[in-house]
C-alpha cells in the first residue's frame, strides 16, 4: 500500500528497475500534411520496434510551415513548398535551415456518396471540366445533362451535389485550385469574383460559397468522415486517394488529356509523374527537388492521373530553435527508413512509390541534417529497399508496367460497369522456419486492406488451391494445414469480395514455403526466467489545492470549489500485473481554533491523462455537503487485474458545502491519497 498526503511526494515499491534501452534516439516532433498522414502514421509505427518515438500532428500542410518556421517542430510535412502566394496570407521562407525531401506520391481524389435505388454507384466519371464546375457552384444537381454525358451508362437521381472542401490550409487544396487555374481558370475566376476573392491565385484554404450547398471541413479525415456519412447522399469532395481507400468509398474517374477516366492508382500516378518537372539543381536549397506539374495536367498518355504530385518532409539543416544533433540522429533514421522500407508499403495504402532518382536525392538531404548518420548512397547500397520502382536501367518500373485503362474508360458511348476507386490490396505472410518438416504446422495469414471489404481468400499452392475460401475477418484471413508435400512451395492469397460492385478483388505476391522430409527430433530448451518486476510509483503535486473563497447560498450552505492537484500512478509491473486502486480520504478541516468535518467535502474524479491500454476507470463522483462525505474515504482511480500498465494522470474536481453557522476563518485540511497494490 502506498499513502501520501496532498503535499506528499513521489513513493514507490521496491523492485529491481529494469536495464536503459540500448538505443541512442531522442524523441521528435513533427506536424503538416494530412494528405500523406497514412503513410507517416504506417512508418510510426513500424519504427517503433527499433526504440524510436516519432511525433507527428496532422495539422494541415500550411500550419505545419508554420510550426516548422516559428521552431514549435522538429520537422514538418507539406504538399507545396514555402512561398506559395494564396491571396490571404504570406508564406514566407524559415529563417532557420531547411530542406525538401519527397516522401510520398499520390493523387488528389474525388471521393463520393451516391446511391441510386439503394445501390452505391461506384463507376463514377467526371470531365476535369465538370469537375470544377462542381467545385465552383455552377454545376449543383447529379442529373445535370453535362454530368450524364460522362455517365451514359449510369441513370443519376435528381438530387442536389454536395462539395465538400478543405476549410484549413491544405496542400490538397493548393494542388486542386493550382491545376484548376491552369486548366479551367475561367470557372475559378468567376467563383473568386462570387466569393470575393482578389487576387484570383491558387489557394490553400477553401472558399465557401455562402447561400450553396457547400460544407466545409478541416483535414482530409474531416472530408472523407463527412462524405462517408450514411445520410450524405450526393456529397463528393476531394481527399488523398489512400483517405477514400481507408473509409472504403469509390472516387470518380477523371478525364485525362488522351479521352480516358483514369483513377489515382499507383501505376497511374507513377505514369503520370514521369511528366513532372523536378528542380534538380542543389544550389538553391529553397527550391531544389520542388516540382512543376504543368506537364502532368496534359500528359498524353492515356494512363495518366492529372492530379498527381509528390509531398514533402521540411528537414532542418541547423541546430536551431531547439534542434539539435541528438535530434537528428533520430530524425535520420526516421528518414532513411521512409526513403527506402516504407517506400514498399505505400502502393497498398493508396500512394505510389518514389522513383529511384528522388529517393536518392532524398537521401542527399538527409546528410544535411545535423547529426544524421547517412552514409554517401549509390544504386547499389538501396537495392535492398525492394523499391517496386526500380530496376536496373533505372527506368520506372512500376510505370512502365502500368496497364493501359480498358476500353470502356474512353470517352464515348460505353462506360465500364465496374467499381472503381476501391481497390483492394492482399498480403501474404508464412512461417517464419526457413525450412518446414514433413507434416510440420504451416499457418498463412493474408491481410486485406481496406479492412471494411468484406469477403473470401483463396489461397493456392503453385496454382492449386489449398482449401475452401477462408472469410475474411476485420482484414484478416488464416488458414493452418499439416499436409504440405515435401518441395518448393509459391503460396498467393486472393481475395474476392462479397460486393463485387463495391471493392475490386486483388492477388498478393507469393511466399515462399519450403518443406523437407528430414526426420525431426524433439529437443527440450530450458530457460530460467528470473523475478524481475518493475517499479510501481505513485506522484502527487507539491502544491496545495486552494480553492475558491465560500459563497452563501439560498439553502444557508457556504459553498467553494476547486480541483485537485496532479496524481500520476507509473506501473511497469509486467509480470503479476496485479493491477491498483488509488483512494482519497479527508481529516477535519480547521483554521487553529475552530474546526468542522471533512465529511462535507465531496469530489468528481476524473483521469485526466489514460495510460496506453485506456483501461483506467475513474471512481464514483461523491456529492458535497452530507457527512461522512471525503471523511469515510472514496475511490479516486481503479485499474482492473492485469491492467494499469503505463502511466496514468488521475484528478478531480472537488466541492465543499458547509453549514451557514460555520465561523468564519482561513481554513485547511489534509487529503491522503492512498494507492493499494497486491504485489
Amino acid at each position: 500500500m502506498l499513502a501520501a498526503a496532498l503535499l506528499g511526494a513521489v513513493v514507490s515499491l521496491a523492485g529491481p528497475a529494469r536495464p536503459a534501452a540500448a538505443a541512442s534516439y531522442v524523441p521528435i516532433s513533427g506536424a503538416g500534411s494530412t494528405w500523406s498522414y497514412n503513410a507517416i502514421h504506417a512508418w510510426i509505427g513500424n519504427v517503433a520496434q527499433f526504440g524510436m518515438r516519432v511525433d507527428y500532428e496532422r495539422s494541415g500542410s500550411t500550419t505545419g510551415r508554420a510550426k516548422f518556421r516559428q521552431g514549435v517542430v522538429d520537422w514538418a510535412a507539406s504538399d507545396i513548398p514555402y512561398g506559395v502566394q494564396d491571396g490571404v496570407e504570406a508564406d514566407p521562407p524559415p529563417q532557420r535551415g531547411f530542406a525538401y525531401m519527397p516522401d510520398t506520391a499520390g493523387g488528389t481524389a474525388f471521393m463520393y456518396n451516391l446511391n441510386v435505388g439503394g445501390h452505391r454507384v461506384t463507376n463514377l466519371r467526371l470531365s476535369g471540366e465538370n469537375i470544377a464546375k462542381i467545385f465552383t457552384g455552377v454545376l449543383t444537381r447529379w442529373d445535370d445533362p453535362a454530368i450524364a454525358a460522362d455517365n451514359p451508362g449510369l441513370s443519376l437521381p435528381a438530387i442536389a451535389i454536395v462539395p465538400v472542401v478543405r476549410t484549413d490550409g491544405s496542400g490538397s487544396t493548393a494542388q486542386f485550385t493550382k491545376w484548376m487555374t491552369a486548366t479551367e481558370g475561367q470557372y475559378w475566376t468567376a467563383y473568386c469574383a462570387a466569393v470575393g476573392r482578389s487576387p484570383c491565385t491558387p489557394t490553400s484554404a477553401y472558399p465557401v460559397l455562402n447561400g450553396s450547398a457547400m460544407v466545409g471541413q478541416p483535414g482530409d479525415l474531416g472530408v472523407s468522415g463527412y462524405v462517408a456519412q450514411a445520410g450524405a447522399n450526393g456529397a463528393i469532395g476531394f481527399v488523398e486517394y489512400s483517405s477514400a481507400i481507408q473509409a472504403g468509398f469509390p472516387v470518380a474517374k477523371m478525364l485525362n488529356a488522351a479521352g480516358y477516366y483514369t483513377e489515382p492508382t499507383a501505376g497511374h500516378v507513377a505514369v503520370s509523374l514521369l511528366q513532372a518537372k523536378i528542380n534538380m539543381d542543389p544550389s538553391n536549397r529553397a527550391t531544389y527537388l520542388t516540382q512543376d506539374l504543368s506537364d502532368v495536367y496534359t500528359n498524353p498518355d492515356p494512363r495518366t492521373y492529372e492530379l498527381s504530385s509528390y509531398s514533402y518532409m521540411i528537414l532542418p539543416t541547423t541546430t536551431e530553435y531547439g534542434f539539435t544533433s541528438a535530434k537528428g540522429f533520430t530524425l535520420g533514421d526516421f528518414g532513411k527508413y521512409a526513403l527506402c522500407q516504407g517506400q514498399t508499403q505505400v502502393n497498398a495504402l493508396g500512394y505510389s512509390a518514389l522513383p529511384i532518382n528522388l529517393v536518392l536525392a532524398g537521401f542527399e538531404q538527409l546528410r544535411n541534417v545535423p547529426g544524421a548518420q547517412v552514409p554517401t548512397t549509390t544504386v547499389d547500397t538501396i537495392r535492398t529497399c525492394n523499391n517496386p520502382t526500380f530496376s536496373t536501367d533505372g527506368s520506372n518500373t512500376l510505370a512502365t508496367n502500368d496497364p493501359q485503362p480498358q476500353a470502356c474508360d474512353r470517352q464515348g458511348p460505353t462506360q465500364c460497369a465496374s467499381g472503381t476507386g476501391v481497390s483492394t490490396s492482399t498480403s501474404i505472410t508464412g512461417p517464419q522456419l526457413v525450412v518446414v518438416p514433413v507434416g510440420g504446422n504451416v499457418t498463412l495469414t493474408a491481410a486485406v486492406t481496406p479492412a471494411t471489404a468484406a469477403g473470401n481468400v483463396q489461397f493456392v499452392d503453385n496454382r492449386v488451391p489449398l482449401a475452401p475460401p477462408v472469410p475474411v475477418l476485420n482484414g484478416t484471413a488464416q488458414f493452418s494445414t499439416t499436409g504440405l508435400g515435401a518441395g518448393t512451395h509459391l503460396i498467393t492469397a486472393t481475395f474476392a469480395p462479397y460486393d463485387t460492385g463495391a471493392f475490386l478483388p486483388s492477388t498478393s505476391s507469393a511466399v515462399t514455403v519450403n518443406v523437407d522430409e528430414t526426420v525431426v527430433a524433439d529437443e527440450t530448451l530450458n530457460v530460467n526466467v528470473p523475478n524481475s518486476e518493475g517499479v510501481f510509483t505513485m506522484t502527487v503535486s507539491t502544491t496545495p489545492v486552494q480553492m475558491g473563497t465560500a459563497a452563501l447560498r439560498a439553502d444557508h450552505t457556504f459553498e467553494s470549489t476547486g480541483e485537485l492537484s496532479s496524481v500520476t500512478i507509473h506501473d511497469e509491473r509486467d509480470q503479476s500485473r496485479p493491477g491498483w486502486s488509488v483512494s482519497g480520504q479527508l481529516g477535519d478541516f480547521t483554521d487553529g481554533v475552530h474546526t468542522f468535518s471533512g465529511g462535507y467535502l465531496g469530489w468528481a474524479p476524473t483521469v485526466t491523462t489514460q495510460n496506453p491500454a485506456h483501461d483506467v476507470t475513474a471512481g464514483p463522483a461523491l456529492p458535497s455537503g452530507t457527512p461522512p462525505g471525503l471523511a469515510a474515504g472514496s475511490v479516486l482511480a481503479t485499474a482492473p487485474a492485469a491492467g494499469g500498465l503505463g502511466t496514468s494522470t488521475l484528478g478531480a474536481t472537488i466541492d465543499l458545502k458547509i453549514p451557514s453557522r460555520t465561523q468564519p476563518g482561513l481554513y485547511s485540511a489534509t487529503l491522503t491519497i492512498t494507492a493499494i497494490t497486491t504485489a
